[in-house]
């Protein structure tokens, strides 16, 4: 994100120092998922408080309902194990 795009304050701690991330987002819906490796984003230095551009989370909805309609295929499918909390 450029400075543009970001808050230019913490909403949660006032502060104005932000570093630029790329993390492992998972999309969820319905119980479907979609994990979009290396999606931009913004932490707050104090807080430690995350923002994501609203187009970057469009666009991974817009991918998301895309794959389950089948209008578009995802660059591969994982298993990923499940286990309740007890």
């Amino acid at each position: 994100m450029n400075n543009d795009q970001r808050k230019d304050i913490c909403a949660f701690c006032g502060s104005d120092e932000f570093e630029e991330r790329r993390v492992d987002y998972l999309y969820s819906h319905d119980g479907n998922y979609l994990l979009v490796p290396n999606t931009p984003m913004e932490v707050c230095r104090v807080c430690g408080m995350i923002y994501y551009d609203a187009a970057v989370l469009k666009e991974i909805e817009r991918r998301f309902f895309a794959i389950q309609e089948k209008l578009e295929l995802p660059d591969h499918y994982i298993q990923m194990p499940t286990a309740a909390f007890a």
